[in-house]
């Protein structure tokens, strides 16, 4: 038996002991995802429920968003940082039973042209990161092992983007490694790095770097760590509603929550509080 299928037996088992009726379909790959989603959304069911990483968490979210449907989230990925900041347990079993018994909020969402995003949005050095991620373990490298090299190759090369970003009426023009634009604030410092305590407040945090070189990202790093980030000169991080990105490049890549695409430019990203409905596990049980 896979591990796919008794991951499968095993939530079949523990929704039918909570009274849940539930269809369970596994998905080949993350286009079939997106199709099942969709079909769901279509459906008569009240709640569509998402098993994996952050992916293909938002590629079920992106069906669901905006409707009457509720997202249930099985953190079985890697990083799961949706439902780590939902505290959705990463415990198979409790998870599935929140999805049973838990309560039901609005969280707000991202978007950038189109294209929802339930974490982050980035441009410059994570992107080709992934894709060179992905290259790797097309050649057989496990994931960390791929995510060692990707890290490597993309600070070699260390591309810098020329952005124009419009912000709150203000403009600001940077030549940047990296443009960072998150669903609700982050913290950025010590020990709650990239922890978000909110995901309702109805905002965007934008955080962008001028003219850093590679040791200059590290001291930025180290900085974070001692809790004097905000001190640095070089550094911006603001919050907001909208943001505009002008660049000279007609295309960009574009990363969402983990995923690459390419999206035409001027990007424009905006949040949508409250457009996505959710179950939680109960306080009492968080």
């Amino acid at each position: 038996m896979s591990d796919k299928e008794g991951v499968r037996r095993r939530l079949a088992e523990v929704f039918d002991g909570s009274g849940v009726t539930a269809q369970i379909t596994l998905a080949e790959s993350g286009v079939k995802v997106a199709e099942l989603a969709r079909e769901a959304a279509r459906g008569d069911w009240t709640v569509i429920v998402a098993g994996g990483g952050d992916g293909t968490i938002n590629a079920v979210a992106s069906a669901v968003v905006g409707s009457d449907k509720i997202l249930g989230v099985l953190p079985l990925g890697t990083l799961n940082h949706f439902a780590r900041d939902l505290k959705i347990p990463n415990d198979l079993d409790l998870a599935a039973r929140a999805i049973a018994s838990g309560r039901i909020i609005s969280v707000d969402v991202g978007e950038v042209n189109g294209r929802i995003f339930l974490n982050n949005s980035s441009l410059g050095l994570y992107p080709t990161m992934v894709l060179e991620r992905e290259k790797e373990q097309r050649l057989g490298a496990g994931k960390w092992p791929a995510f060692v090299w990707a890290a490597v190759t993309v600070f070699r090369r260390y591309p810098f983007l020329d952005v124009r970003l419009s912000v709150d009426g203000r403009e600001f023009r940077r030549r940047t490694p990296f443009v960072f634009v998150g669903n609700n604030e982050y913290a950025m410092e010590r020990l709650n790095i990239g922890l978000r305590e909110r995901l309702d407040r109805g905002q965007l945090s934008l955080y962008i770097t001028h003219r850093t070189g590679r040791w200059g990202l590290i001291r930025l790093a180290l900085r974070a760590l001692f809790g004097r980030l905000r001190e640095e000169k070089d550094f911006l991080a603001l919050c907001t509603k909208e943001i505009r990105v002008q660049t000279r490049h007609k295309r960009l890549r574009v990363a969402f929550d983990g995923e690459v695409d390419v999206l035409e430019t001027p990007l424009h990203y905006r949040v949508r509080p409250g457009a996505l409905r959710v179950i939680v596990p109960n306080k009492e049980d968080a």
